[in-house]
């Protein structure tokens, strides 16, 4: 029996994880075995559905959909009240983050959906909309407005790639600049409070402006060859808050340095070229736009944790993924990633290692 890897996007994987393993022990000894059990159940859901026929997932597109919001409304029955917000269902020892979990759940939905109606029908572009809002407005109400923009641009890059009318583009988009002022009124007090801190971080900076103050302070600081593994005094003395999670970023670029950084992005950027290039070669569009929502999910996610942490964008809560402590969006990540994988290796590619 031959086993295949799809090299360049196992060995990318590979490499973040184990440069995210590197500074969590740097920083936090604790969180490491943690961190790295959840690497691998990670793992073994990422070759799960590396085996798994990829059309199991388009003829199951319904109950993983009620699946997503059944998980996402057990939430507000099961989950406790954290900094505000009900995210997490404890389950024995394993806090579960349900908008992290249905992530991949929603992208083979939105795929199944796009690959199966003619997008460009109006009945069939309200079909789409109807899959979106629920578990939008189930993942904003936590409140969780990092994921519920993760998803949203997920279901907006599948729509997009499908090859919706530029004139729904527009119409959306007009639709969204006229009620956008008016979403404004459902944010909570915290999250409005995040977008004047991005705006004048120096108004209250040992107050709301502390995070990104020192997130920036603490990016800068790591200058062009970090300080080095366990030297980094803002990571290590507790200056950076979230320092293992939303600000990961901030302490990897403070110990290694623009160098390590950089390093670490020549990775994600492979990660993603190599998706985007397993999207374009697939025949299938269901398996293509799989690709293209894992491409979506990761980038977005990736875009936003690190701009926030350079102080480019305001505060949201999105993790870096792969790379930032905790289990479920690892775990989603690489179940995302499974299915990219999965697709890889049913392509006539070269590229291909066989072993065995």
């Amino acid at each position: 029996m031959n086993l295949r890897f799809d090299w360049l996007l196992l060995a990318s994987i590979l490499v973040i994880v184990c440069l995210s393993l590197l500074i969590i022990f740097s920083i936090d000894p604790g969180l490491f075995k943690s961190q790295l059990v959840f690497f691998l159940v990670g793992f073994l859901f990422y070759f799960f559905f590396l085996k798994l026929d990829i059309n199991i997932l388009k003829s199951l597109a319904v109950p993983l959909f009620v699946l997503s919001l059944l998980l996402l409304a057990s939430t507000f029955i099961f989950g406790g009240v954290t900094r505000g917000s009900v995210r997490w269902i404890k389950i024995g020892f394993i806090n579960l983050q349900s908008s992290e979990i249905v992530k991949p759940l929603l992208i083979a939905v939105f795929a199944s959906l796009a690959s199966s109606l003619d997008i460009n029908k109006l009945k069939s572009l309200i079909y789409l909309v109807l899959s979106l809002l629920p578990p939008l407005f189930l993942i904003f109400k936590q409140p969780d407005l990092g994921s519920s923009m993760v998803v949203f641009f997920i279901w907006l890059a599948i729509l997009i790639a499908v090859g919706i009318k530029k004139v729904y583009t527009l119409t959306g988009l007009l639709l969204f600049g006229i009620t956008g002022p008016l979403l404004w009124q459902f944010l909570k007090p915290y999250q409005k409070q995040r977008i004047f801190t991005f705006l004048n971080p120096d108004f209250d900076p040992l107050g709301s402006g502390y995070h990104l103050l020192q997130s920036i302070i603490t990016v800068g600081s790591g200058q062009f060859m970090g300080k080095g593994l366990g030297l980094g005094t803002q990571s290590q003395l507790n200056f950076l808050p979230e320092r293992h999670t939303d600000f990961i970023f901030a302490s990897f670029a403070e110990e290694l340095g623009f160098l390590g950084a950089s390093l670490l992005m020549v990775f994600y950027f492979l990660l993603l070229w190599r998706i985007l290039v397993i999207a374009q070669e697939s025949q299938d569009r269901f398996a293509g736009l799989i690709c293209v929502g894992v491409f979506a999910m990761i980038f977005f996610q990736l875009t936003i944790n690190i701009g926030m942490n350079l102080g480019l964008l305001p505060i949201t809560g999105v993790t870096l993924p792969l790379f930032s402590a905790g289990g479920s969006s690892l775990v989603a990540t690489l179940t995302g990633l499974g299915m990219v994988t999965n697709i890889s290796l049913g392509l006539d590619n070269k590229k291909m290692i066989e072993i065995g």
